[in-house]
């Protein structure tokens, strides 16, 4: 397997985070159409709009294999902080160090950039990604259920004070 590269934004990238958010979280957890249709609309907008000075995105790459991404988007009020979003690693990477990397690039990136507070939206059961926020200092801050993308869920917001 070729080595990991990390890059931004690249012709097709917003197919390939699209693709693998749309499968594993419909194999995995029965997600539908609308779940796919959410995260290509809101990652094509933040791309769109991307402004280097406040927002960032990363892409995890071996060879032509995409293995991962994750995007901070700042354009969002100060006492909410920027969002973490589209996180996620193919399965051929996990456990390899990729995850780990995505979230330490993301987050040099908000202190240079001067953010203050970050937070992120996920939901109960996906440990291995929980674990990766708590150990970079992420902290439960809200929960409750959710009827969205045709099942019921349990959101839960992370939040770091940087």
């Amino acid at each position: 397997m070729a080595e990991v590269e990390y890059t931004g934004y690249y012709p097709g990238v917003i197919g390939q985070v699209t693709q693998l958010h749309a499968t594993y979280y419909a194999d995995n957890w029965g997600f539908d159409l609308s779940f796919e249709a959410q995260v290509g609309r809101e990652l094509s907008e933040f791309l769109a709009g991307f402004q280097a000075r406040r927002d960032f995105f990363r892409a995890a790459r071996a060879g032509d294999r995409f293995a991962g991404s994750v995007a901070l988007d700042g354009n969002h009020p100060e006492d909410e902080g920027a969002r973490l979003r589209w996180f996620i690693v193919e399965r051929a990477f996990r456990g390899q160090g990729v995850g780990g990397r995505l979230i330490e690039e993301t987050l040099d990136f908000a202190r240079q950039a001067g953010h203050g507070r970050l937070h992120l939206w996920t939901f109960a059961g996906l440990d291995a990604a929980r674990r990766i926020y708590e150990r970079a200092g992420f902290e439960l801050n809200e929960v409750h259920r959710v009827q969205q993308w045709g099942d019921l869920i349990e959101e839960q917001k992370f939040v770091l004070d940087l």
